[in-house]
């Protein structure tokens, strides 16, 4: 039961942080929702009536499942690496357009890295000076 209620504090505080606005908390609900996952695929492949898969200590019935530990273990690494990927993203990303409305002179540059301003966000207006050049560069890319 405490790993049940483990595994919904987990994927329901990533899902919360998903659905917030920011990069940094994109990154740290994909973990988190990660984690759960791979507690319920332990949860659901380990029973506690199981023992350690040792031959000499347990007959092979009665032994535990390794394959979904073995899938823990490669969802770790993959998790690990798509975190490296995003927080990399994150640190190299450019204008999401939106600005913080306390600081206009950050928002006014062409270029900034994304923040993470949360509900105080604001969207920039189709026709502000640097929503028109953004499509200029756009259109010059072409």
């Amino acid at each position: 039961m405490i790993i049940a209620a483990i595994i919904a504090i987990l994927v329901g505080g990533g899902v919360y942080l998903i659905l917030q606005r920011g990069m940094l908390r994109l990154v740290i609900g994909i973990t988190l929702i990660s984690h759960g996952v791979n507690l319920l695929i332990l949860a659901a492949g380990i029973g506690a009536w199981r023992s350690e898969p040792l031959m000499h200590r347990s007959t092979p019935d009665q032994a535990a499942d390794p394959l979904p530990q073995a899938f823990v273990l490669t969802a770790i690494v993959i998790s690990m690496a798509t975190t490296a990927v995003m927080l990399a993203l994150a640190a190299l990303g450019r204008d999401d357009d939106t600005y913080a409305a306390e600081d206009p002179q950050k928002a006014a540059r062409t270029y900034r890295m994304l923040q993470t301003v949360g509900s105080e966000a604001n969207h920039i207006s189709p026709d502000s000076k640097s929503a028109i050049k953004r499509r200029e560069r756009e259109e010059n890319a072409k």
